[in-house]
């Protein structure tokens, strides 16, 4: 029987009026997620809720166990992940570290990386006995030039969406990652935390406000020859600035780093509507499009504009400098990144020691191995994952507890309708 009360009024922006039954869905959805981690623990208490939907119930530091059956089944995340010369390395391992059989891989070594180091990484995926067998880990054998300060970035970023789309069919959200990436929490907690939420969300970071961006970011013209050259050479500025437009508002952010719907990613790569492939010619001589590509054709897509979260879930601190770069991460930060409940860490240099600390702490991942889950069947002291089964079981730590506090304060009443696509 239908209530004849209305929905909270938080969520009225994010679906339209006549989809009301989904109001219902996610908030039962979420609750049942709090519920949930709250009877996994075995030291919890529960606490009663007030009228913000962000306050619900507090956790206790004990263990959780694994996935009940009567759990949503797990999504599947579509993997991107980007490196240059040298980055081969970097690339393995954080495939490892964000490493489940659910999940689909794309790895690129730009162009600017030789052949051979391609050959390699391909060489050291197929040594792992998980990946061959179940094969959803792929190389990209003709690679793309992928220039950050130029269009060629957002180019290679597509090109690895169109490719993601037509390998399978099966996954729901889009993830692109950096070699300078890293997990911040187990696969496990991410997939179980996302079972309970509509597949249609995206979350990236977007604002209006260009501010400084106007005279450095949007107004400059620039080629980057990585979209017509064999070889790499830098992009270069011309001496013309352009007009804003007032065809469409432009929406931007700090970071490239996104996870999209798989529905998203069709309506740029497939859809119908010219407004993606507008926006893209748009972009194609600004510097740095990728900071801005993706977050204006949501913002400015009718069909999408109220299916965005305003966050990342990446974890990130900005230097000082006049281009706001994100500032390299240490041992310094390790204790502000797990207790963060961000997914990922953006950026780590090479080997530094803080990602074998959060291998340690965090992923409990052995050197060269995949982090265990509730798919790995292995024991003692040899490899975990070397022994499979059923990639649905998910055992969820504290990282889905955190993730989940994360996700109820985005979508509650004094988050969520304030920094969605808001139109100054």
């Amino acid at each position: 029987m239908q209530s004849s009360s209305p929905p909270p009024s938080f969520l009225s922006p994010f679906f339209p009026k006549e989809s009301r039954q989904l109001y219902c869905l996610l908030l039962t959805a979420l609750f049942s997620l709090l519920i949930f981690l709250s009877f996994l623990s075995p030291n919890s208490s529960s606490s009663s809720s007030s009228s913000s939907f962000s306050t619900a119930i507090r956790y206790s530091a004990g263990p959780l166990t694994a996935l009940s059956t009567s759990s949503p089944l797990p999504p599947s995340f579509a993997y991107f992940i980007s490196g240059s010369d040298g980055d081969g390395n970097r690339i393995l391992r954080l495939l490892q570290a964000v490493y489940h059989p659910k999940n689909l891989y794309l790895l690129h070594l730009d162009r600017a990386a030789p052949q051979e180091q391609r050959d390699r990484l391909a060489r050291a995926v197929r040594s792992v006995a998980a990946f061959r067998s179940i094969r959803n880990v792929h190389v990209v054998g003709n690679a793309d030039f992928a220039n950050p300060r130029g269009c060629s970035a957002l180019a290679a970023t597509l090109h690895g969406a169109a490719v993601l789309l037509r390998i399978a069919a099966e996954w729901d959200w889009f993830v692109n990652l950096d070699a300078s990436d890293y997990p911040l929490m187990t696969q496990d907690d991410l997939l179980h935390v996302f079972s309970f939420l509509p597949r249609d969300l995206n979350f990236i970071q977007h604002t209006n406000y260009i501010g400084w961006r106007e005279s450095r970011r949007i107004r400059p013209i620039i080629v980057d020859p990585g979209l017509y050259l064999s070889s790499r050479t830098d992009i270069f500025y011309a001496t013309q600035k352009r007009e804003l437009p007032n065809a469409y508002r432009l929406f931007t952010a700090g970071s490239s780093s996104v996870i999209l719907s798989r529905k998203f990613i069709e309506y740029c790569i497939l859809g119908t509507d010219n407004l993606p492939r507008t926006l893209l010619m748009y972009y194609s001589n600004m510097p740095s499009p990728q900071t801005n590509y993706f977050q204006t054709v949501l913002c400015n897509s009718p069909e999408f504009n109220r299916k965005i979260v305003n966050d990342n879930l990446h974890y990130v601190t900005w230097d000082t400098s006049p281009d706001k770069e994100p500032r390299l991460l240490n041992v310094s930060d390790l204790g502000n990144m797990t207790q963060s409940g961000a997914v990922f860490g953006t950026r780590f240099t090479k080997d530094d020691p803080v990602l074998d600390r959060i291998d340690q702490e965090v992923l409990s991942r052995g050197p060269s191995k995949i982090v265990p889950g509730g798919w790995c069947l292995g024991g003692g002291h040899t490899d975990p994952c070397s022994i499979w089964g059923n990639p649905d079981i998910l055992r969820p730590g504290p990282g889905a507890r955190k993730l989940t506090n994360v996700i109820v304060q985005l979508l509650s009443d004094k988050s969520f309708h304030s920094h969605q696509c808001i139109w100054d």
